[in-house]
């Protein structure tokens, strides 16, 4: 390995060091402005104190282990559920269906319920934690 021992001049400048202080300029800079404007007007909605007296119709919708559908406890095929859900949005177009996976079944047939219910454009979920707890 070579050492160089001559001193000679640098023929190029860091520029480093003065984008430092360029990006801590701007920043003080963004942070005054920001700082200076007062007296912007939010209108917020106030709360409410009576209750939702609107209900919609809720329908359970689990995908069981084995891959069967069961709607409300009572098991149907993909064909069944999409009448009975198409019957149910006619009665009540903002319903909403509650989907629950169980966690050995195959993930296509939670798609495949997911996928109906955007056809049939229901609001739905996805349910997280066990029903009734």
């Amino acid at each position: 390995m070579k050492v160089q021992d001559e001193t000679k001049p640098y023929d190029t400048i860091n520029v480093t060091p003065m984008l430092d202080l360029a990006y801590v300029l701007l920043v003080v800079f963004i942070l005054m402005t920001t700082a200076s404007v007062q007296g912007l007007n939010v209108s917020m909605p106030k709360p409410s104190n009576k209750p939702v007296t609107e209900q919609h119709d809720l329908r359970i919708v689990q995908v069981l282990a084995d891959g069967g559908v069961t709607i409300n406890g009572v098991g149907v095929s993909l064909t069944e559920l999409e009448s009975q859900l198409g019957q149910a949005k006619a009665a009540d177009p903002k319903m909403t269906v509650a989907i629950k996976g169980d966690a050995k079944a195959h993930y296509d047939k939670v798609v495949s319920v997911i996928d109906l219910c955007n056809k049939l454009e229901v609001n739905m979920a996805l349910v997280t934690t066990r029903i009734g707890t």
